[in-house]
């Protein structure tokens, strides 16, 4: 379920140039359409995420240094990869994949 309104995902209608014709979307870009849209939501996700980790202390002796960033970034990627592909997401991917596919379809 999306908290996105419907409005969002509206497609915007591009005519491109005079006399171009674009191919319709097939079962293969329908794939590759919402693979993108998983990838973004998941960085977007990640991005959240990360966010929210900036405030939090690191213990004393354990942890701590540059190492537990980096390692904290990639943490709050996975994290990210996980949401979207569990469906846990906010539905922006739903949204991505709806207008690449209004971008394929013949003018």
């Amino acid at each position: 379920m999306s908290i996105l309104p419907s409005t969002a995902a509206t497609p915007y209608i591009d005519n491109g140039m005079p006399g171009m014709k674009m191919p319709k979307a097939g079962a293969a870009d329908t794939a590759k359409a919402a693979k993108a849209g998983r990838q973004f939501e998941a960085m977007f996700m990640g991005q959240m995420i990360k966010s929210m980790f900036e405030g939090i202390k690191t213990d004393g002796i354990f942890g701590g240094g540059s190492g537990e960033e980096m390692f904290r970034s990639l943490l709050t990627d996975e994290y990210g990869k996980m949401m979207a592909a569990k469906g846990n997401g906010i539905g922006i991917g739903a949204a991505v994949q709806k207008m690449l596919l209004s971008h394929q379809e013949v003018q």
